[in-house]
């Protein structure tokens, strides 16, 4: 297990949210509090206080449950300012009988244990936290209706609307709506933006959903620890939240996990689509255990040395471990291509995320396939850390993304 600060003081080693307007597009559509549409499906929602704002006092923490490890960053509130406490990351191979970094499939129970060791070996203090929900757990889509519809109309509308996108009956998910501002004034003077193709004659709106079983394991996950959750969200958002700092124009945020790649395309701070490519960095370890014919954990040790630049005395690790880089970048240009194309906008900026982007040498393939400027996302960079740690987390940082969002959010920082 990798840990971080322990009270700044150790050394280092090693809503559903459509409300996503809120948290971003406030920045630069005005006051949040009058922009926030919430439907009157609550169900679930209103429970969390999904809405509602930061915590008050003390520090949080944010939990991010992954496929192959738990992350969890825990912040706290000084001088107006998100300061950092702590943060760690937990390999979830182990607690299935397989190696670091694979892929699982673990009962609530093992789960809960995990996620208690993690919180209890990074010397995480508070009990109050939030928890993420995967994207690949959830549906994020755009609907387009009728600019005609009266908006207190829209909470019998949208819910049969998007049963055109849901392949499970309507109640078995819990369903929350935003709708997208048509037109605002942007942030350079005088020039007028319009999102999208969103015209006079639609009102767009963003839906996100999630299956309710979904929602039953993870407050199951939670119930097992001492952890007090006042929140759930779609870890796309959380992500977002972190790796955004009032970006112009059209960017994609590319989290590069270790199962799946998730694109998200944002417009001034709004959430326009998401998708998933079914390829991740595990893919890359087990092709190089089997063309290697090496064990997986020595694999992923090669990977992690070498990546795409390679090992000197073994020129294939470079090319396998290129086949699903390219793969994934393949597929990330077709759907810039096709929002592009679909939206007549470019996308100007492309932010990478998650653990997988910091394969060596993935970055750099990423700068050469883009035509749009590339960056290494930096979740900490709202977030106050000492200085001598700060060269750790600029090489760590796109890891742990949705657990810094969901602790920015739940701070209200």
């Amino acid at each position: 297990m990798r840990r971080g600060l322990r009270r700044l003081a150790s050394r280092v080693r090693g809503k559903i949210s459509a409300e996503i307007y809120v948290v971003l597009g406030a920045y630069f559509f005005g006051d949040a509090a009058e922009a926030t549409h919430m439907n009157p499906i609550k169900q679930f929602f209103a429970k969390l206080d999904l809405f509602k704002g930061g915590h008050e006092a003390g520090s949080v923490v944010g939990v991010d449950i992954g496929s192959s490890s738990i992350k969890v960053v825990e912040l706290r509130k000084k001088g107006g300012r998100a300061e950092l406490v702590t943060y760690g990351t937990l390999s979830l191979g182990p607690y299935g009988g397989a190696d670091i970094g694979e892929i699982t499939n673990l009962s609530v129970e093992q789960i809960s244990k995990a996620l208690t060791d993690v919180i209890r070996e990074s010397g995480v203090t508070t009990r109050s936290g939030a928890v993420a929900i995967p994207s690949a757990a959830s549906l994020v889509f755009v609907l387009e209706l009728p600019a005609v519809i009266d908006e207190k109309q829209l909470g019998a509308i949208v819910p049969t609307e998007a049963r055109k996108y849901i392949p499970v009956p309507i109640t078995e998910v819990s369903l929350d709506f935003w709708v997208i501002p048509k037109k605002e004034e942007s942030i350079v003077e005088g020039d007028t933006t319009t999102l999208g193709q969103a015209s006079v004659a639609k009102t767009e709106v963003l839906v996100a959903a999630i299956h309710n079983d979904t929602i039953t394991k993870y407050k199951d996950i939670v119930g097992k620890t001492d952890l007090s959750v006042s929140f759930f969200e779609i870890e796309t958002f959380s992500g977002v939240r972190s790796n955004f700092n009032r970006e112009l124009g059209t960017v994609l945020l590319v989290d590069f996990g270790a199962s799946k790649t998730k694109l998200t395309i944002i417009e001034y701070g709004i959430v326009r689509s998401f998708h998933i490519v079914t390829r991740g960095s595990v893919d890359i370890t087990r092709a190089l255990s089997q063309s290697l014919s090496i064990p997986f954990a020595r694999a992923e040790e090669i990977k992690r040395e070498f990546g795409l630049f390679g090992s000197g005395t073994d020129k294939n690790v470079a090319e396998i471990c290129k086949l699903s880089a390219d793969y994934i970048i393949s597929e990330t240009k077709s759907v810039m291509y096709s929002h592009e194309k679909k939206y007549n906008k470019t996308i100007n900026k492309v932010i990478l995320s998650g653990g997988g982007s910091l394969l060596k040498g993935f970055f750099e393939a990423a700068k050469d396939a883009f035509s749009a400027e590339v960056t290494l996302g930096n979740p900490y960079s709202k977030v106050h850390v000492p200085g001598y740690i700060e060269g750790v987390l600029r090489e760590t940082g796109p890891e742990f993304s949705v657990a810094v969002g969901l602790a920015l959010r739940e701070l209200g920082a």
